[in-house]
């Protein structure tokens, strides 16, 4: 009995492990083929040859082509928001109200946690990201409101402690131009490495490209307002 136990879970693990192979040779090679070529010119064909599985998987594990796009961001958020949680806790719990530096400053830990999970990580996410802003990917605005609005309205409601004086229209833009400037810098954060080594001998890493980008990103937050500077001229 104990043996043909034993037979019947090695053939589920099998299967279930196989299942899981071929689930993250999917995700694998649609978050390349998405952050090299984008969405509308990614097929399900290109995706199928590059994992060298057959349509009916992916159709099988994720349904549709909507579902796989949400199914990669998802394998990287699910990390990301964690490690957010953990940075957003100690600020939330303090009296005093933190400064923008300190607020910014969460985003660091999480961003670098993907590269440690993923080769490349942070660059492919902020590949992926732009193009989903640039390529109008409405099903990703609700996926990200029912999934993930309320971690990252922690992080804005942070921001509105440390800067109380801007309207909700002006955080919006500040968030916006901020978001566009880390999607540029980290998706093309090999080209630049590249860039500083060759041109001025600097060699740095992610880490060190996020602190140099963080009171750049927090001088901009704090910027005069567009309203005030309006009608001062």
């Amino acid at each position: 009995m104990n043996v043909c136990f034993k037979r019947l879970f090695r053939f589920f693990w099998c299967l279930m492990n196989s299942k899981q192979t071929t689930k993250n040779r999917i995700l694998d090679a649609a978050e390349a083929l998405f952050a090299d070529r984008g969405f509308a010119e990614t097929s399900l064909r290109t995706i199928t040859q590059r994992a060298d599985v057959n349509l009916a998987s992916v159709n099988y594990h994720f349904g549709s082509k909507k579902s796989l796009i949400q199914a990669v961001f998802d394998r990287f958020l699910k990390g990301f928001v964690q490690e957010l949680d953990k940075e957003l806790t100690p600020i939330e719990q303090s009296e005093f109200s933190p400064s923008v530096e300190q607020v910014l400053h969460t985003l660091v830990r999480p961003l670098m946690m993907m590269d440690n999970h993923r080769n490349n990580g942070s660059s492919n996410f902020m590949k992926l990201l732009g193009r989903a802003y640039a390529e109008s990917q409405g099903h990703m605005r609700r996926f990200m409101q029912e999934h993930y609005a309320h971690h990252l309205l922690r992080f804005t409601q942070q921001l509105h402690r440390a800067a109380p004086e801007l309207a909700n229209n002006e955080m919006f833009w500040r968030l916006h131009f901020m978001l566009g400037t880390v999607i540029f810098t980290l998706a093309g954060s090999h080209a630049l490495r590249d860039i500083a080594e060759a041109e001025f001998k600097e060699t740095v890493n992610l880490e060190q490209t996020l602190e140099r980008l963080l009171p750049f990103l927090a001088a901009g937050f704090r910027a005069q307002n567009y309203d005030s500077l309006k009608n001062a001229s």
